[in-house]
């Protein structure tokens, strides 16, 4: 210890050494409640308190931010999911008005189980904004009278509103002839509406011309409907209508054969729809996917549960940076491949934080400006350490 305390104490000389340490130690998910609540004690902490928000609380870690001086890791406790929802309680009585407020907010919005005697709470609080949240969240919706229909299909597929025209186009209690009127219409929605219909034939839908956007904000239930049932499946993922066959693949879960013809449609949302939605998405998919889509939502495709497998370390020399990073994923990857991937310019950072990374590389890790950050957040670094750096950055 005395050799790494000593390298320690000189890294700490460095001030963009000592700033990883903090801002790592911010995101390393496994930090005891004794070092979180030093780390709270520093003010060159990130500005942004995002980490707060999103890190893993259990029951200490909420008592601490809900007692905390600071109002903004008061606020910042309210809007973790994670929180103790009892602890949590305490802050319906905080003395700063907008704790109590956001607490109020996000109570209904998260939709936690609310602890007797809360709302009572929150329902006479001197912040006439607060009672009107949970006045509104509790009063009893006020009952609805539908109004009489007045419009027969006929008028309804013949109505100047295109919204109108485009509800009739998808009530199946419209009838299939006078539905088919609408399949030339001049709004491209309401024939798109009436391509979907559930008891159009193939040729009748291919015959409507219309254009399918990327998103379907209101898809066909009948879909959803008949997915469970394979044959039915398979008739929808070999259907011609490329919005068919897309809102097939949001569904959660699939016969093997019908996520196979959807893994190789040729229609890219298709395929992206079968990995974003669909828990039976296939491995092959995901990391194809992984490696060439360009959008934002990339990184979203090794959050899958089927994304980590056995064999992604072939991928440890891939001149693609994302597929050197998927190699991490490999369940059977020894710390050879992580030490390998640890001097990667584009993926080491991915590398330190692996918990696989041997020990004596982490801390050597903690001495270098450019991997101080990723080490301080490897799960795997001793709380004895987690404290020697927290003294170190206190002391320089």
């Amino acid at each position: 210890m005395d050799g790494l305390g000593g390298a320690l104490e000189r890294a700490a000389t460095d001030g963009d050494v000592v700033d990883g340490w903090l801002r790592g130690l911010a995101g390393n998910q496994v930090l005891p409640v004794e070092v979180l609540a030093r780390l709270l004690e520093f003010d060159e902490l990130p500005a942004s308190s995002l980490w707060l928000r999103s890190r893993t609380l259990d029951t200490a870690a909420t008592e601490l931010l809900v007692a905390s001086p600071e109002v903004q890791h008061r606020l910042d406790v309210t809007e973790n999911a994670t929180a103790d929802v009892e602890v949590l309680a305490r802050l319906a009585q905080d003395p700063e008005p907008q704790v109590r407020l956001v607490y109020a907010v996000m109570l209904f919005e998260y939709k936690r189980r609310i602890p007797a005697g809360v709302l009572e709470i929150l329902a006479e609080d001197p912040n006439p904004k607060i009672r009107r949240i949970v006045g509104e969240r509790e009063k009893p919706p006020a009952a609805v009278q539908e109004p009489p229909i007045v419009l027969t299909a006929d008028q309804r597929v013949a109505h100047p509103d295109p919204a109108v025209r485009m509800k009739a186009a998808a009530d199946p209690e419209v009838p299939t002839v006078l539905a088919l009127r609408l399949a030339q219409d001049p709004e491209n929605d309401v024939r798109l509406a009436v391509s979907m219909r559930e008891e159009l034939t193939e040729e009748q839908r291919t015959v409507i011309p219309c254009t399918v956007w990327q998103h379907l904000w209101s898809p066909p239930s009948w879909i959803a409907r008949q997915a469970p049932d394979p044959e039915a499946a398979r008739r929808i993922a070999r259907s011609a209508h490329v919005g068919l066959r897309r809102v097939l693949a949001a569904q959660p879960h699939l016969a093997p054969d019908v996520v196979a013809l959807l893994a190789a449609d040729e229609d890219e949302w298709v395929r992206r729809t079968l990995a974003e939605r669909c828990e039976d998405a296939p491995h092959e998919l995901l990391v194809e996917l992984y490696a060439t889509v360009q959008d934002r939502y990339w990184s979203g495709y090794r959050r899958h549960r089927n994304f980590a497998r056995p064999g992604l370390a072939r991928f440890a020399e891939d001149p693609n940076p994302r597929l050197r990073q998927a190699a991490l994923d490999d369940p059977e990857a020894g710390p050879e491949l992580v030490l390998r991937l640890a001097d990667d310019p584009e993926v080491g950072g991915w590398a330190v934080r692996d918990p696989r990374l041997p020990a004596d590389e982490l801390l050597r890790r903690l001495t270098l400006p450019a991997h101080a950050l990723a080490a301080a957040g490897n799960p795997a670094l001793p709380v004895a350490i987690m404290h020697l750096l927290l003294d170190l950055a206190r002391a320089h």
